[in-house]
């Protein structure tokens, strides 16, 4: 069960954030289709106006260089990633893109907002005539493309930033701090990367399969004997986990580790970490298959933040 709405709870109840850290790789041309299929996890052949694939970018190691929401938007296919992960995907897709008939660049004139709430949804039927459901995440309206995630009335709205700050400024929504979307995105495990962490792991280390993100029938792709070495030959023995707990301050950076007997050990590497206005504290972290609920965890050297591990829940 997704904690999202838990984490969300000390926000207000309709809001809606344009979101800094967010931007979008795009592709367009004749051949964007095609030269992003022999460059990602997922199968674009497959993707439609509507759709809202998930997939991740390697490098010829099959090490993860960015993990992605891919959409259409104005005839042109967007990455739509952190800024962390997106200065390292960047230069790798546009090495090989000049063989082929794309451009491919960071969509600055573009803005993503976070927005969330039962009134946002209500509000945004009246701008959208086709409202984006389950079976089709993804609706476009003239120049604003809108993405429904998987937390019932929470939507990304992408567009050019005057059209996109009209419709905001239209809805008339309470603001919010930048802190409700790493909150989200780690409630729902979706991966976060930093530049500590891009061409570390490969992509079910970061459960980009349980996302469905990896597709094993499609033709090759950069990286794609090191990613299917993992899924056929078994040999992956980490996974992306979710662990909770308390906290009274703010903390900077932190690892975890696990007790065995009288000592603690490494647990495994932390990707990212937030924590809530009432002291809740969520952590993102690669580790090891074996490790269990009944494992004791905590902050590194802390024994005051005991932590739990989630059990799995990954989204869109």
């Amino acid at each position: 069960m997704s904690l999202a709405p838990n984490a969300l709870s000390h926000f207000p109840e309709n809001f809606a954030i344009t979101l800094t850290d967010v931007s979008a790789i795009s592709l367009h041309g004749p051949e964007q289709v095609k030269y992003l299929q022999g460059q990602v996890t997922c199968d674009v052949s497959l993707h439609k106006e509507n759709d809202l694939t998930i997939g991740a970018h390697c490098d010829a190691k099959g090490k993860v260089l960015s993990v992605f929401r891919l959409i259409s938007h104005q005839e042109k296919l967007l990455l739509l990633q952190s800024k962390a992960s997106l200065g390292s995907s960047l230069p790798e897709l546009k090495k090989f893109g000049v063989f082929a008939k794309v451009d491919i660049e960071e969509a600055t004139e573009l803005s993503v907002s976070l927005l969330v709430g039962t009134q946002v949804t209500e509000k945004l039927s009246n701008s959208f005539v086709t409202m984006p459901s389950n079976d089709a995440p993804v609706a476009h309206c003239d120049n604003l493309t809108l993405v429904k995630l998987s937390v019932e009335n929470t939507y990304l709205l992408v567009g050019d930033s005057e059209t996109h700050k009209a419709l905001i400024a239209s809805l008339n929504l309470d603001a919010a701090d930048q802190s409700a979307w790493p909150l989200l995105e780690l409630a729902t495990g979706f991966p976060q990367l930093s530049e500590a962490s891009v061409q570390k792991y490969v992509p079910q280390m970061l459960n980009v399969d349980k996302l469905n993100g990896i597709s094993f029938t499609k033709g090759c792709y950069l990286g794609q004997e090191t990613v299917a070495r993992m899924e056929y030959l078994g040999k992956n023995k980490k996974m992306m986990a979710l662990l909770t707990g308390n906290v009274n301050g703010e903390l900077s950076d932190l690892a975890i580790e696990k007790q065995l007997g009288e000592n603690w050990r490494g647990a495994g590497d932390v990707l990212a970490h937030t924590q809530t206005k009432t002291g809740e504290l969520f952590v993102q972290a690669v580790i090891s298959n074996d490790l269990t609920t009944d494992d004791v965890i905590r902050v590194k050297d802390n024994d005051d933040i005991r932590l739990t591990l989630q059990t799995e829940s990954t989204t869109n």
